[in-house]
């Protein structure tokens, strides 16, 4: 276990060189709640209210424009829900309204989940026309079978011509989701799935196991998932497989081709910082004082809209004793891994908080460094939980 509180806390370390800053804006609404998905999401009943949404948001983030501290943000992703749901022309005046409160790179990347569905798909050219520069489509199987059993409204034909529609509309970064270890799923499957999604020019691709979560209809009905293993070799084919096509894993579930990595999403596992708006949105930043915040807003959309000036339902400090594990649980689904210099300018601690950890795990077999960069071993990534649970506090 490491024994941070012991170790030097210098908060002047996390001034040393701002910390990288991302927005996440959170649409609550779907058309219907799959039964896997444990996200603050909920069923679309009439008319989504977008303006009042918007102005919601924006009167959200006015409240906290001194987290932002002079920096320029990076990156956006709007999640949900099924922010697709929401038309171009809104996001246009949310993009517009976000632009006299924040300074954007010029490079920022700026993505929106959507579904394949074909009112969705109708929109991607209006979403690049309005600044969006990444789609996360969220496809999840080509299968018909497995698409029933998710819950899905698309078919195999939607999902492929969502793709098409997207590289039609000018996206050349985009994501595709996909799980595998579905109900009664072969290794051949969960392979077809890949190579349709690759063969169609799909330039990343988060390819993750079906998870069973609380709170979720599979809890209560679970699937019959593959045994474990039957998973671990659908995952190392499908690890081969996507290599074998160029694609680098540069994350625990993420595979890119050569640039085409989520700058959002590895802000987020390099432990930086993100702004939040929209019901149930959470964030984390890192305060003029040295303190390392993360808050949440309230997650019920109707009390989302109706809540203000402030929307914020809980915000804590993370303490030094915490800060290793907040750390680990991100950095540690790096396949480049980390320095100890991030790991000392992102939470302030001394590397001696937790050197002697890392040097056990190394001689386990469940860590290595390379230069001066350290990252799990494959067996390290298949016990990632048990590596995570040495860095608990005393």
């Amino acid at each position: 276990m490491t024994n941070p509180i012991s170790s030097i806390f210098n908060a002047e370390q996390l001034l040393l060189k701002p910390v990288p800053l991302s927005l996440y804006i959170h649409i609550p609404w779907c058309v219907r709640k799959c039964p896997y998905c444990d996200f603050n999401s909920h069923e679309q009943k009439g008319e989504l209210p977008e303006q009042a949404y918007i102005n919601a948001m924006l009167e959200d983030l006015d409240q906290d424009l001194g987290f932002i501290q002079d920096r320029e943000l990076q990156s956006i992703f709007i999640g949900g829900g099924t922010p697709s749901l929401f038309s171009p022309q809104a996001y246009k005046t949310l993009f517009r309204e976000l632009r006299t409160r924040l300074k954007f790179t010029d490079d920022i990347e700026i993505t929106l989940e959507a579904n394949p569905g074909t009112v969705e798909q109708a929109r991607f050219d209006g979403y690049r026309q309005v600044g969006i520069n990444r789609l996360s489509i969220g496809v999840q199987s080509f299968n018909p079978s497995q698409l029933k059993k998710l819950g899905r409204i698309h078919n195999n034909d939607d999902a492929l011509r969502a793709i098409a529609c997207a590289q039609n509309a000018g996206f050349d970064n985009f994501n595709v989701d996909l799980m595998h270890g579905l109900n009664n799923q072969s290794q051949e499957d969960a392979l077809c799935d890949l190579k349709l999604a690759i063969d169609a020019g799909t330039p990343h691709i988060s390819w993750y196991q079906l998870t069973i979560e609380p709170n979720t209809e599979f809890f209560k009905r679970p699937p019959s998932l593959p045994i474990e293993t039957e998973m671990h070799r659908i995952q190392s084919a499908g690890f081969n497989k996507l290599s074998a096509a160029g694609f680098g894993r540069y994350e625990v579930s993420a595979f890119a081709m050569p640039g085409r990595q989520s700058s959002h999403n590895l802000n987020y596992w390099q432990f930086g910082d993100y702004l939040a708006i929209g019901a149930g949105a959470h964030g984390k930043i890192t305060q003029a004082n040295g303190d390392i915040i993360r808050y949440q807003k309230t997650r019920k959309p109707e009390d989302y809209l109706l809540r203000s000036p402030s929307r914020s339902s809980k915000t804590e400090i993370i303490s030094p004793a915490d800060l290793p594990l907040e750390f680990m649980m991100n950095a540690l689904r790096l396949q480049q891994g980390f320095t100890a210099a991030l790991f000392e300018r992102r939470t302030g601690l001394a590397w001696s908080a937790i050197s002697t950890t890392m040097n056990n795990f190394i001689c386990r077999g469940l860590l290595q460094k390379h230069g001066d960069k350290y990252s799990p071993t494959p067996r390290g990534y298949d016990m990632l939980d048990s590596v995570l649970a040495e860095f608990l506090p005393d």
